[in-house]
Parts: C-alpha cells; structure tokens; sequence
C-alpha cells in the first residue's frame, strides 16, 4: 500500500466513521422518543433498538480487530519481520474501524515500517498527515509522529523542517523510549549543524544513556559524541568513545551511513 493510498483510506474512514457514530447515535434517540408516542402493533421500538445496538456491536467488532492487526503490527517491526509487518498493517487499514485513534494507530505503524525500510519520504508525508489531522488524537501518537517526522527529515537533509518538528516535542512529557529517540535525532541534527559544544553539554549522562540503547543506535550516538570531543580539543573524550564505537559496530557501515563520522577513522 502506498503512503498516498493509505492516507486517502485514513481520510475516508475518519470521515465515515464520525458519521456512523453520529447516525447510530440520532436513531437510538429516534427510538427512544417513539416509546412514548402511538403506534401501529407492528412497529415495536424496543426491536428496533436492539437492531441498531446489533449494528453498534458488529462495527465495534470490526474496531477492536483493527485494533489487535494495529497492536501486532509494531511488535513484527520491534522484531525485525518488516515483510509479515506490512501485511498485518495493509489489514488493519483495510479494515473498516469506528475508533480514529484505531485509524491514527494504524497509519502510524505504517510510518513505522517505511521508516525502517529507510523510505523517508514516505515516513515524511505519513507523519505530516497525523499531526495535521483534526480532532482528538492520542498523545503518544503525536509524540511518536513528531520524532519519526524529524528522523526523515533529518535523513532528507531538511534541517529547518526537523527543527520544527523537534521544538513541537519540547512540550511533552516522555517517556523513556521517547527519550531516547529524541536525543538520537536531537543528536544527528546538532552534529549535522556542527553544534559540537552543544553535544558535549552533559556528556556523561548522553554516554549512559547510550549505553541502554540497541547496539546500533548507541554505538552511532557514541560516535557523534567522540566526534564532538575531536572537534572541540578534547581528545581524552575522543580517543575513549572511538574505541567503544569500534566495540559495537563495523565502523565501515557506520560511516557509510554517516559520511560525517568518517573523520574520526581518517587515518
């Protein structure tokens, strides 16, 4: 499923769901008011609404499937299986839901899989439609938008754009993971504008932090560090997180990935 597809099925179910709701919601006051007027013997209010709490049962099943495709969708990509992750996310979209915060989930997994297949563009555009749609949304939604909006941009090189999208999260309350993601993408963005006394601001407590990161996350933050500590004379710092980066990761990759970090290899 494409970016542009998936936002125009977002767009629709969003649209039809607050007019089901809103439909399911008039009739049921309908029926209540015909209890209190004269009818026919063969119009019966109470089966009638019953029919439509059928009707409100059956739409909610289909939500809290939704729901489960949308929850699973994250563990298969947390674990690697992005081809088993972007069929269970193309079912969950697919699927009708009454929930938007369902819906939001759903198109944020989505986000979540391009990406780690390092499909920025796409990541852009699916993040950008979150955060713009109206109405009440999920705080970690949002939050998770922000960050991932930021990480492809920063990987586009659209460096004014990604400050935006990070100045939004200075306002939220995060979670650990959250943190994490922030100060990896915060990270990237200082040294790609060669903020490097910035970097170097609490230095230890960024090193610890690493240290509790997936090898490859922490080893490339270490690396801006060490980079950080090169371009600022303090070569002790340098000399020690180059070593550690060397521990963790093939360096060849790293700087394949991050020309930038291939000065502290130069010779």
């Amino acid at each position: 499923m494409t970016a542009e597809n998936a936002i125009a099925r977002f767009r629709r179910d969003i649209t039809l769901g607050a007019l089901l709701k809103g439909a399911l919601a008039v009739g049921a006051v309908l029926v209540l008011l015909l209890h209190f007027l004269p009818l026919p013997a063969a119009i019966n209010p109470s089966l009638l609404l019953m029919l439509l709490v059928v009707v409100w049962v059956v739409l909610w099943y289909g939500t809290m499937k939704s729901s489960r495709l949308a929850a699973e969708s994250s563990t298969l990509i947390a674990s690697g299986m992005l081809e088993q992750a972007e069929t269970q996310i193309e079912q969950s979209l697919r699927a009708f839901s009454m929930s938007r915060s369902v819906k939001s989930l759903g198109l944020l997994n989505l986000a979540l899989l391009r990406l780690a297949q390092k499909r920025w563009p796409d990541t852009a555009l699916l993040c950008r439609e979150l955060l713009a749609s109206r109405g009440p949304m999920p705080e970690h939604v949002s939050k998770s938008g922000r960050l991932m909006l930021a990480d492809s941009l920063l990987e586009m090189r659209d460096l004014r754009a990604a400050h935006d999208a990070l100045t939004g999260l200075y306002r939220h309350r995060l979670s650990l993971s959250e943190s994490l993601h922030l100060l990896r993408v915060q990270s990237d963005y200082l040294a790609a504008i060669g903020a490097w006394g910035e970097l170097m601001r609490d230095v230890e407590n960024k090193v610890s932090l690493a240290e509790i990161m997936p090898p490859q996350h922490g080893a490339r933050l270490q690396a801006i560090l060490a980079l950080a500590a090169k371009q600022t004379g303090q070569a002790e710092w340098a000399n020690w997180l180059r070593r550690r980066v060397e521990l963790l990761v093939d360096v060849r990759e790293l700087v394949a990935a991050r020309p930038l970090l291939g000065q502290l290899w130069e010779t």
